[in-house]
Protein backbone atom coordinates (compact mmCIF):
# COMPACT_ATOMS: atom_id res chain seq x y z
CA UNK A 1 0.00 0.00 0.00
CA UNK A 2 1.32 3.58 -0.93
CA UNK A 3 2.31 5.40 2.57
CA UNK A 4 -0.25 8.30 2.93
CA UNK A 5 -0.82 10.88 5.65
CA UNK A 6 -2.61 14.31 6.02
CA UNK A 7 -1.05 16.82 3.63
CA UNK A 8 -3.37 19.95 4.06
CA UNK A 9 -6.93 21.24 5.07
CA UNK A 10 -9.28 23.34 2.70
CA UNK A 11 -11.14 25.93 3.68
CA UNK A 12 -13.09 26.97 0.67
CA UNK A 13 -14.21 31.15 0.76
CA UNK A 14 -16.47 32.98 -1.84
CA UNK A 15 -14.21 35.88 -1.93
CA UNK A 16 -10.31 35.72 -1.01
CA UNK A 17 -9.83 39.09 1.30
CA UNK A 18 -13.09 38.90 2.79
CA UNK A 19 -12.47 35.07 3.80
CA UNK A 20 -8.90 35.65 5.21
CA UNK A 21 -10.29 38.67 7.51
CA UNK A 22 -12.86 36.24 8.92
CA UNK A 23 -10.54 33.25 8.95
CA UNK A 24 -7.44 35.57 10.79
CA UNK A 25 -10.31 36.76 13.17
CA UNK A 26 -11.25 33.54 14.09
CA UNK A 27 -7.53 32.31 14.70
CA UNK A 28 -5.90 35.29 16.05
CA UNK A 29 -3.06 35.00 13.59
CA UNK A 30 -2.48 36.38 10.27
CA UNK A 31 -2.16 34.22 7.06
CA UNK A 32 0.77 33.98 4.76
CA UNK A 33 0.43 35.15 0.78
CA UNK A 34 -0.08 31.68 -1.55
CA UNK A 35 -0.62 32.21 -4.97
CA UNK A 36 -2.53 31.62 -8.10
CA UNK A 37 -3.53 28.38 -9.74
CA UNK A 38 -3.70 29.38 -13.64
CA UNK A 39 -5.01 25.93 -14.23
CA UNK A 40 -8.06 26.08 -11.62
CA UNK A 41 -8.64 29.80 -11.53
CA UNK A 42 -8.39 30.09 -8.43
CA UNK A 43 -6.03 31.64 -5.83
CA UNK A 44 -5.32 31.13 -2.23
CA UNK A 45 -4.04 32.00 1.38
CA UNK A 46 -1.85 29.40 3.61
CA UNK A 47 -1.52 28.93 7.30
CA UNK A 48 1.04 26.31 8.61
CA UNK A 49 -0.45 23.69 11.42
CA UNK A 50 2.71 21.46 11.89
CA UNK A 51 5.16 19.94 9.70
CA UNK A 52 4.81 19.54 6.42
CA UNK A 53 0.83 20.49 7.34
CA UNK A 54 -1.25 23.39 6.36
CA UNK A 55 -4.53 25.15 6.14
CA UNK A 56 -5.08 26.21 2.81
CA UNK A 57 -7.49 29.31 2.19
CA UNK A 58 -8.90 28.92 -1.12
CA UNK A 59 -11.86 31.18 -3.60
CA UNK A 60 -12.58 31.38 -7.06
CA UNK A 61 -9.65 34.05 -8.82
CA UNK A 62 -12.12 36.82 -10.63
CA UNK A 63 -9.07 38.01 -12.49
CA UNK A 64 -8.65 35.02 -13.49
CA UNK A 65 -9.96 33.12 -17.09
CA UNK A 66 -12.47 30.44 -16.54
CA UNK A 67 -10.59 26.97 -16.87
CA UNK A 68 -10.90 24.14 -19.14
CA UNK A 69 -12.70 21.82 -16.97
CA UNK A 70 -14.18 21.91 -13.57
CA UNK A 71 -12.55 23.31 -10.44
CA UNK A 72 -11.22 21.63 -7.80
CA UNK A 73 -12.99 20.66 -4.70
CA UNK A 74 -16.17 21.33 -5.74
CA UNK A 75 -15.81 24.80 -6.41
CA UNK A 76 -18.56 25.00 -9.21
CA UNK A 77 -20.99 22.79 -7.45
CA UNK A 78 -23.49 25.94 -6.93
CA UNK A 79 -25.03 24.03 -3.34
CA UNK A 80 -21.10 24.90 -2.53
CA UNK A 81 -21.21 28.48 -3.34
CA UNK A 82 -24.35 28.74 -1.65
CA UNK A 83 -22.78 27.29 1.41
CA UNK A 84 -19.71 29.85 1.61
CA UNK A 85 -21.59 32.65 0.64
CA UNK A 86 -22.26 33.67 3.88
CA UNK A 87 -18.49 32.71 5.47
CA UNK A 88 -15.92 30.39 5.12
CA UNK A 89 -16.24 26.48 5.55
CA UNK A 90 -13.74 23.78 6.01
CA UNK A 91 -14.86 21.48 3.10
CA UNK A 92 -11.90 19.30 2.51
CA UNK A 93 -8.72 17.82 3.13
CA UNK A 94 -5.82 16.21 1.10
CA UNK A 95 -3.83 13.34 1.53
CA UNK A 96 -0.21 13.19 0.71
CA UNK A 97 1.33 10.05 -0.86
CA UNK A 98 4.43 8.32 -2.35
CA UNK A 99 2.32 6.81 -5.02
CA UNK A 100 -0.25 8.58 -6.31
CA UNK A 101 -1.28 5.70 -9.25
CA UNK A 102 -1.37 3.21 -6.67
CA UNK A 103 -3.33 5.03 -3.68
CA UNK A 104 -5.53 6.31 -6.34
CA UNK A 105 -6.03 3.20 -7.84
CA UNK A 106 -6.83 1.51 -4.33
CA UNK A 107 -9.60 4.32 -3.38
CA UNK A 108 -12.36 1.83 -4.63
CA UNK A 109 -15.35 4.19 -6.96
CA UNK A 110 -13.10 6.82 -7.03
CA UNK A 111 -12.81 7.80 -10.91
CA UNK A 112 -10.55 10.87 -11.05
CA UNK A 113 -8.34 12.30 -12.80
CA UNK A 114 -4.51 13.04 -11.94
CA UNK A 115 -3.04 15.96 -13.02
CA UNK A 116 0.30 17.26 -13.72
CA UNK A 117 0.13 20.89 -11.90
CA UNK A 118 3.34 23.19 -10.85
CA UNK A 119 3.15 27.20 -8.87
CA UNK A 120 6.77 28.48 -8.74
CA UNK A 121 9.18 25.86 -8.33
CA UNK A 122 6.66 23.78 -6.41
CA UNK A 123 5.49 20.66 -8.38
CA UNK A 124 2.73 18.31 -7.90
CA UNK A 125 0.54 15.97 -8.61
CA UNK A 126 -3.08 15.28 -7.86
CA UNK A 127 -6.29 13.71 -7.99
CA UNK A 128 -9.54 15.83 -9.10
CA UNK A 129 -12.75 14.32 -10.33
CA UNK A 130 -14.20 15.35 -13.47
CA UNK A 131 -16.85 16.03 -12.50
CA UNK A 132 -15.87 18.57 -9.95
CA UNK A 133 -17.08 16.60 -6.90
CA UNK A 134 -15.76 16.34 -2.99
CA UNK A 135 -14.76 12.62 -2.46
CA UNK A 136 -17.16 11.28 -0.27
CA UNK A 137 -18.59 14.22 0.26
CA UNK A 138 -15.46 16.24 1.53
CA UNK A 139 -14.65 13.56 3.92
CA UNK A 140 -12.55 11.32 1.47
CA UNK A 141 -9.09 12.90 0.46
CA UNK A 142 -8.32 14.23 -2.47
CA UNK A 143 -4.70 12.57 -3.08
CA UNK A 144 -1.60 14.86 -3.85
CA UNK A 145 1.91 13.56 -4.58
CA UNK A 146 5.00 16.41 -4.14
CA UNK A 147 7.49 16.19 -6.98
CA UNK A 148 9.60 18.68 -5.85
CA UNK A 149 12.18 18.93 -2.82
CA UNK A 150 10.17 21.52 -0.98
CA UNK A 151 6.33 21.37 0.66
CA UNK A 152 4.88 24.57 1.01
CA UNK A 153 4.66 23.74 4.82
CA UNK A 154 8.63 24.55 5.06
CA UNK A 155 8.32 27.98 3.80
CA UNK A 156 5.91 29.38 5.47
CA UNK A 157 5.83 31.22 8.66
CA UNK A 158 5.90 29.83 12.15
CA UNK A 159 2.33 31.40 13.49
CA UNK A 160 2.18 29.17 16.66
CA UNK A 161 -0.88 27.08 15.27
CA UNK A 162 -1.32 23.19 15.55
CA UNK A 163 -3.59 20.90 14.22
CA UNK A 164 -5.12 18.95 17.47
CA UNK A 165 -7.65 16.69 15.86
CA UNK A 166 -9.77 16.19 12.52
CA UNK A 167 -13.29 15.58 12.79
CA UNK A 168 -16.17 14.07 10.23
CA UNK A 169 -19.81 13.52 10.73
CA UNK A 170 -21.35 11.70 7.92
CA UNK A 171 -25.01 10.15 7.54
CA UNK A 172 -23.01 6.97 6.07
CA UNK A 173 -20.12 6.35 8.42
CA UNK A 174 -18.92 2.83 7.41
CA UNK A 175 -18.60 4.25 3.70
CA UNK A 176 -16.71 7.16 4.68
CA UNK A 177 -14.18 4.98 6.77
CA UNK A 178 -14.11 1.73 3.90
CA UNK A 179 -12.80 4.68 1.67
CA UNK A 180 -10.46 5.91 4.50
CA UNK A 181 -8.79 2.15 4.88
CA UNK A 182 -8.72 1.75 1.24
CA UNK A 183 -5.55 4.45 1.40
CA UNK A 184 -4.47 3.79 5.25
CA UNK A 185 -5.57 6.66 6.91
CA UNK A 186 -8.10 5.03 9.17
CA UNK A 187 -6.54 6.35 11.86
CA UNK A 188 -6.45 10.40 10.39
CA UNK A 189 -10.03 11.68 10.61
CA UNK A 190 -12.64 10.48 13.18
CA UNK A 191 -15.79 9.53 11.58
CA UNK A 192 -18.97 9.94 13.94
CA UNK A 193 -22.76 9.12 12.47
CA UNK A 194 -25.41 11.64 12.10
CA UNK A 195 -29.29 11.59 11.10
CA UNK A 196 -30.09 11.65 7.15
CA UNK A 197 -31.19 14.84 6.92
CA UNK A 198 -27.98 16.43 8.62
CA UNK A 199 -25.34 17.46 5.80
CA UNK A 200 -21.93 16.15 5.90
CA UNK A 201 -19.22 18.28 7.54
CA UNK A 202 -15.72 18.65 8.63
CA UNK A 203 -14.58 20.14 12.31
CA UNK A 204 -10.67 20.99 13.08
CA UNK A 205 -9.38 21.85 16.24
CA UNK A 206 -6.68 24.22 16.04
CA UNK A 207 -4.20 25.25 19.04
CA UNK A 208 -3.58 28.87 18.60
CA UNK A 209 -1.89 31.44 20.54
CA UNK A 210 -4.87 32.51 21.76
CA UNK A 211 -5.98 28.69 22.79
CA UNK A 212 -8.21 26.43 21.32
CA UNK A 213 -10.29 27.38 18.11
CA UNK A 214 -12.83 25.10 15.88
CA UNK A 215 -13.46 25.38 12.19
CA UNK A 216 -16.11 24.28 10.49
Amino acid sequence: MAEAALDHLVVAASELDAGAAWLEERLGVTLAPGGRHAAMGTHNRLLKLGPRLYLELIAVDPAAPAPTRLRWFGLDDPALREKIAGRPRLIHWVARCNDISAASAASAGQLVDILDLARGDFRWRITVPADGHLPGDGLAPSLIEWRSPAHPADRLPERGCTLMKLEGFHPEPARIRSALADIGLTDTLAIFPTEAEEMPCLLACIKTPAGLREID
